[in-house]
């Protein structure tokens, strides 16, 4: 008897099976929470409603940046151990951290309009972000161009350690070069002055809740991965055995 192409993938540390119920529904709560917080938060005298994005742009900041770090980490990993497992989840974190800066970049700009009265501002903070996501779809791009196997495993781990270098940049960016963009809250000296209790908290909430699910989405998307590449090994199997009949004259 054949076994199926989840059969076949080995048992790892990243299986989503032994964490993701448990994972996907404190995600759940939490993202929850901390949308209702937000919409709760007082209207601000300088930002009115939009004073309420708080408790989203900055936790999404945050795990665009944990994504990349994530993927670097796994990078790492993969090219000291060569263990596939790894290279699985420097794909997957890598897209989800394309998904939580494309979520920045939107609500930024959000914000952004009423603020300073424009959707789009060649700002080094934004311009440097969009460069992040230029980057990040480089990654998924050019892991789709080339060939499964040891080669653009090797490539999109050096990718990814190369995209890890702007970080420091975009971070940064607001105090190295003449920004309209504020510092970060948490960053200030003294964080209860720039905010109330209250963003404060729903923006911590939110950094909770949006890691939670960073890791949720890597390890579905590394599972993903993994019967993708035994759907294309299989696919492969059975075109072998197609063409050796054919060669040989006989149909299977």
């Amino acid at each position: 008897m054949t076994a199926s192409v989840t059969d076949r993938i080995p048992l790892d540390p990243l299986r989503p099976s032994r964490w993701s119920a448990p994972l996907g529904w404190a995600s759940l709560v939490l993202v929850g929470a901390t949308v209702g917080l937000g919409l709760a938060l007082p209207r601000s005298k300088e930002q009115a409603e939009y004073s309420r994005l708080i408790a989203i742009h900055p936790p999404a900041a945050w795990a665009s940046y944990f994504g990349v770090g994530l993927a670097a980490a796994c990078s790492v990993l993969y090219l000291v151990r060569r263990n596939p497992t790894f290279d699985r989840a420097n794909a997957a974190s890598a897209e989800v951290a394309a998904v939580f800066t494309a979520i920045t970049l939107a609500t930024g700009s959000i914000w952004g309009r009423p603020t300073w009265g424009v959707w789009w501002q060649w700002d080094p903070r934004l311009t440097t972000e969009a460069l992040l996501m230029a980057f990040l779809l480089g990654a998924v791009a050019l892991r789709r161009a080339l060939a499964p196997g040891r080669g653009r495993a090797v490539i999109s781990a050096v990718f990814s350690l190369t995209t890890l270098g702007l970080l420091p940049i975009v971070h940064f960016s607001v105090t190295w070069w003449r920004s309209l963009h504020q510092v970060g809250t948490l960053a200030a000296p003294a964080p209860a002055e720039n905010a109330d209790g209250s963003f404060i908290f729903a923006m911590l909430l939110g950094f909770v809740a949006f890691t939670l699910v960073s890791v949720w989405l890597v390890l579905w998307r590394s599972r993903l991965e993994a019967l993708e590449e035994g759907a294309e090994d299989e696919l492969l199997a059975v075109a072998l055995v197609d063409r050796r009949a054919e060669a040989t004259g006989v149909r299977s």
